[in-house]
């Protein structure tokens, strides 16, 4: 068998499409797609000059057969994440320590659990997480980066790294499952007498609005109605000012109304008549099995129309197709009373100066339990029927 070599990449274009997608398989969400990496790239809503360089790291046996990948990219800032570490860099500060840059290992500022080293189905999964995790120490030591980060991991890969010593920070997010239900009010009759109201109520604001919801999605998805949902990101992330984190040029939304990923899109257009001239719309991503919540935006201030884009239809549209979960996106503690859970999500961590380390792996072993505490304490308080089954963490 052929030798493995080992290279970098300053661009995903670096290795080839095709190699990529057989490497990943079916399975993997979208957001490790070849396409959607690249599309993130060319773009250039992830370059250097944005605090993202990507460096992938890339196994070959021989000269042209690719047998593992890691999506990597060194970070300016902590900014798209969503896994907040002000205090490693607070305390990297107080240790006279180089915060930045770092390396970081997610799709970029897509906070979605799946984050993994693709390695091709013949080969050793663990032996080669091990070697690629040897590379990349080695790395960031002859460079003098400070950590590495990988965030929102796979469960199923998570045990692996740990095994090779990376350690495992516990955050939450908020998740939706079907549970069995297969429409809409089956997933209303999951919850209390009173929050069955309210979220009627929710809706029914909407409708005396005189807006109508349409998915769209498929060949309806064409440029100028991809335009228009950027005009909408743009205008959300302005009502934050500085806090609107902002990340996405114009023609990444170009991009997914022309490559393949337009077939798992999904737009929720809140309209008068045309669903292609929206007074609202969300973008939400899928595959065959979960529905993911990304953008939305808004030319009007009407009650309720955050939930009902955002939330309700794309719940209805998920159970129609048969989805099993919906994950809303980071933030929002209104989410929990429309029925998502709050669950574990793992971040795993590696740093290269041995005070650091020390500190924080010993802090981590007080928060994690304390992160699963509260993450029982949230859902002991959602709005569910008192018969509905204890949700699992």
């Amino acid at each position: 068998m052929a030798s493995l070599k080992a290279r970098w990449h300053r661009s995903i274009r670096e290795i080839p499409e095709q190699q990529w997608e057989q490497l990943l398989g079916p399975e993997v969400i979208p957001f490790y797609r070849w396409n959607w990496l690249a599309a993130l790239e060319d773009s250039g809503s992830v370059a250097p000059n944005q605090g993202w360089q990507p460096l992938h790291l890339s196994l070959w046996r021989g000269e042209d057969h690719l047998c593992a990948v890691a999506p990597l990219y060194l970070k300016g800032h902590s900014y798209g994440e969503f896994v907040f570490d002000q205090a490693f860099a607070r305390l990297a500060g107080d240790l006279g320590l180089r915060y930045y840059p770092k390396l970081i290992g997610m799709s970029p500022v897509s906070p979605v659990q799946g984050y993994r080293f693709h390695v091709a189905a013949d080969e050793d999964l663990a032996a080669l997480t091990q070697l690629m995790l040897e590379l990349i120490d080695t790395f960031a030591r002859n460079n003098g980066i400070l950590s590495c980060n990988f965030l929102y991991v796979d469960p199923l890969w998570r045990p692996l790294a740990e095994a090779a010593g990376c350690a495992s920070w516990l955050n939450q997010q908020s998740l939706w499952t079907s549970d069995g239900q297969t429409n809409f009010g089956d997933y209303l009759a999951g919850f209390n007498a009173n929050q069955r109201r309210n979220i009627k109520r929710e809706r029914k604001a909407v409708r005396e609005a005189g807006l109508e919801i349409t998915p769209l999605s498929g060949e309806d998805l064409d440029p100028p109605l991809m335009q228009c949902m950027h005009r909408f990101y743009q205008q959300h992330c302005a009502r934050w000012g500085m806090w609107g984190s902002k990340y996405l040029d114009e023609s990444f939304f170009d991009a997914l109304a022309t490559n393949s990923l337009r077939e798992q899109i999904v737009l929720f257009s809140a309209h008068r008549g045309n669903p292609h001239e929206p007074v609202a719309m969300s973008l939400c991503v899928h595959d065959d099995a979960s529905l993911w919540g990304r953008y939305w935006g808004s030319n009007e201030e009407i009650d309720c129309l955050h939930f009902e884009v955002c939330y309700y239809a794309p719940i209805e549209w998920a159970l129609k197709q048969g989805l099993k979960s919906f994950d809303p996106g980071a933030g929002g503690s209104h989410k929990r009373r429309r029925g998502f859970v709050a669950r574990p999500h793992t971040s795993l961590h590696r740093w290269y100066e041995p005070q650091m380390d020390g500190l924080i792996r010993g802090w981590l072993g007080t928060v994690n339990p304390l992160m699963l505490e509260e993450i029982e304490a949230i859902n002991a308080e959602l709005p569910f029927r008192k018969e509905t089954p204890s949700l699992a963490l």
